[in-house]
């Protein structure tokens, strides 16, 4: 719980992410309590039209009064000004009969006993005068996921992390006059849950995908760069709503480009990928006190991954993304 950290409050971080991603676009959602700085932003992405925005929004010194959810399972988190309202809320799967009719039955019948994940936002002015609005669902039933608590060697600092992937997602974005719509038979969200007392200056690489192979929701998370995973990893297959744990992953960047090829390899041989950038989401913001730069590209991953029973899944073109971020706050 927030009251049992004894660092002081300005050092505290929280925050909830939620990236939705199809083969043509995708939307990403932060709320975040990061001490003495927030971080609201959202942004939108247009693969075929290799384009993208980022709005965000910058508070100070919220310290506690976003009263974030103290556990990924319970609660909705909430950020409201005069120009952006954005709400994550959880409810219960019963709730599916306000989804589209085509939907309704599918969405029953998988997500017997589970949650839905719901994302709205109104953001005036978003691009210009150009304003963006979402009603997103994602579907999370009785699955497992990716949970670690990474820790520092020095100065108590620690990172609470859950990342929850495989989420079918269904919805709709509207930006000025052209509307995005998600359907679960094929579209993903996932949730980046984190929570902790993170050291001044750090680096991290982290990357996530999902898609859908035959009826059968796949998926991955892989990142490491900060604190000391010598006890564990984050690098987690997801197969059928089970996790496969992996050893170490690299990330292999092109020195003089991001938006050239990459390669991921691992210490054990199960994930062996290639990947083709489409879009680097950069941002570099520098305020002295709080610097951030970041590489968030999306791209077409292809290779195998391998389960823990040795069963080798193979992905062709599959649109995730995967980023390198360094950040001084």
């Amino acid at each position: 719980m927030r009251a049992d950290i004894k660092a002081p409050k300005f050092r505290i971080k929280e925050w909830d992410y939620y990236m939705v991603l199809n083969q043509n676009f995708a939307a990403a959602f932060t709320i975040s309590d990061d001490g003495y700085v927030g971080l609201e932003s959202v942004s939108i992405l247009d693969f075929k039209e290799r384009k993208e925005h980022t709005e965000t929004v910058l508070t100070a010194f919220p310290m506690g009064r976003l009263k974030m959810p103290e556990t990924s399972s319970q609660g909705n988190s909430v950020y409201e000004d005069k120009r952006l309202k954005l709400k994550f809320e959880l409810e219960n799967v019963s709730k599916a009969s306000s989804c589209h009719e085509l939907h309704k039955n599918y969405i029953l019948e998988q997500n017997r006993g589970g949650k839905i994940r719901h994302i709205t936002c109104q953001f005036q002015r978003f691009h210009g005068n150009v304003d963006f609005s979402c009603d997103i669902r994602l579907y999370q039933p009785d699955m497992e996921s990716m949970v670690i608590a990474t820790p520092w060697p020095k100065n108590h600092a620690f990172y609470y992390n859950q990342k929850i992937n495989c989420m079918r997602a269904e919805g709709w974005m509207q930006y000025g006059d052209k509307r995005y719509e998600f359907h679960p038979e094929t579209d993903f969200g996932t949730l980046d849950w984190g929570r902790g007392v993170w050291t001044y200056d750090n680096t991290w690489y982290w990357g996530s995908g999902n898609c859908d192979l035959n009826g059968k929701a796949f998926g991955f998370n892989i990142g490491y760069g900060f604190g000391d995973t010598s006890a564990a990893t984050e690098n987690v297959l997801f197969y059928e709503g089970k996790a496969h744990k992996m050893d170490d992953v690299t990330f292999h960047i092109p020195e003089d480009s991001y938006m050239k090829k990459w390669k991921f390899t691992s210490s054990d041989g199960r994930f062996e990928m290639d990947f083709e950038p489409v879009i680097d989401r950069a941002a570099k913001l520098d305020y002295k006190l709080i610097v951030t730069d970041q590489h968030q590209v999306f791209g077409k991953m292809s290779g195998t991954a391998v389960l823990d029973d040795g069963t080798k899944i193979e992905i062709k073109d599959m649109m995730c993304f995967a980023e390198k971020v360094h950040n001084r706050y």
